[in-house]
């Protein structure tokens, strides 16, 4: 930066102090969220936090230490954070958000509108045309923008969140009617979520699917993956590749890259390296860090080296075919299984995880 006219005789040395972050710098989501959280904090706000682990002595010396410097109120068992209700069950945990989307159906004033069976209808695909703006946009925005939330435990919604996300600039009335089909099957299945149980091993599995040129109005392709860690569902991406592959095979493989970087990754992280949790505690960091090894050989290297086995899957297993396109009832709900999105009501439940505030 060079400084404004008039202000040169100042000296060369002199700079320009920003008293506030300029809209649009990737820096500028960050100080907003500290000035946030400075503020909610001198209005006399608490931050949460969770301590879990598998042994409750440990647990307890821990908070005896963080009370001995901080004030700590013990909420005892976890039963609800940050919108996410927690249930802890016979075998792990069960993460669901059902008070969040009962208020998003009374926001979109469809609490009691019939369930569907899916969130889109098979093989359906929308357009920037073909039917007439939206009478409220802003209500489109809002309830897109609630249910991007919503995928944190319902991962089976995320394509379909996705593609409404696509049209937020100009929404139609064939995309409202997409949002309110995915609030009737969320209508259905309220107390659904995640099934985290206690890993068997640490073995991690990634599934990844692209649906070559699915978008009718740019042709560009989607790019999906879920990751596993052990039995558990971690990790999951459905979104839009930024150019245009002139092959099915092209995508696809653009496709593995992908889950073979953020593979990688969750192996840096969950192994002793400094640089690697430091950077994982820096969102920018590391979304500029990821793409580092995203190159043509990145997957081939891997395999070589025997860090990476690439298998077929069939489409009956493959599960990253959600997040890659409308699928048939009975297949959407097949591959739903194989997520663990499952019912609360099937589960046995107990409770020791521990909440402070």
């Amino acid at each position: 930066m060079q400084l404004p006219p008039s202000f040169e005789e100042q000296g060369p040395n002199m700079v320009c102090k920003l008293h506030k972050a300029i809209y649009g710098l990737k820096q500028a989501p960050r100080a907003w969220l500290d000035k946030l959280r400075n503020s909610l904090l001198h209005c006399g706000f608490h931050n949460d936090i969770l301590i879990t682990g598998s042994d409750s002595t440990e647990i307890s010396s821990l908070i005896v230490q963080l009370n001995n410097q901080f004030a700590l109120k013990d909420l005892r068992n976890i039963n609800y954070f940050l919108g996410i209700q927690v249930t802890t069950t016979d075998h792990g945990l069960h993460l669901s958000q059902t008070k969040y989307i009962t208020d998003i159906l009374y926001k979109a004033k469809l609490e009691c509108a019939n369930s569907l069976p899916t969130p889109m209808t098979g093989g359906e695909k929308l357009s920037c045309i073909g039917s007439d703006p939206v009478k409220n946009p802003q209500q489109y925005r809002s309830l897109v923008g609630a249910l991007q939330y919503a995928t944190l435990t319902r991962p089976e919604i995320t394509f379909a969140v996705n593609k409404v996300c696509q049209f937020m600039h100009c929404p139609l009335e064939s995309h409202w009617k997409t949002v309110k089909r995915i609030l009737r099957y969320l209508k259905g299945t309220l107390d659904y979520g995640l099934d985290m149980s206690r890993p068997t091993s640490l073995d991690l599995v990634g599934f990844c699917d692209a649906d070559w040129a699915s978008d009718i109005d740019d042709r560009r392709s989607t790019t999906s993956f879920c990751v596993y860690l052990g039995s558990n569902l971690i990790y999951w991406s459905s979104k839009k590749q930024h150019t245009v592959s002139r092959s099915s095979t092209e995508t696809e493989y653009r496709s593995m890259e992908s889950l073979t970087a953020e593979i990688t990754w969750i192996q840096s992280l969950l192994g002793d390296n400094l640089s690697t949790v430091l950077m994982s505690a820096n969102p920018i960091l590391h979304a500029r860090t990821k793409h580092i090894e995203l190159d043509l050989y990145f997957v081939r290297e891997k395999v070589l080296a025997k860090d990476l086995t690439v298998k077929h899957t069939l489409a009956y297993d493959q599960t990253a075919d959600i997040p890659t396109k409308a699928l048939s009832n009975a297949q959407f709900l097949l591959l739903r299984d194989k997520l663990r999105i499952v019912s609360l009501s099937t589960l046995s439940l107990r409770g020791d995880v521990k909440s402070i505030e």
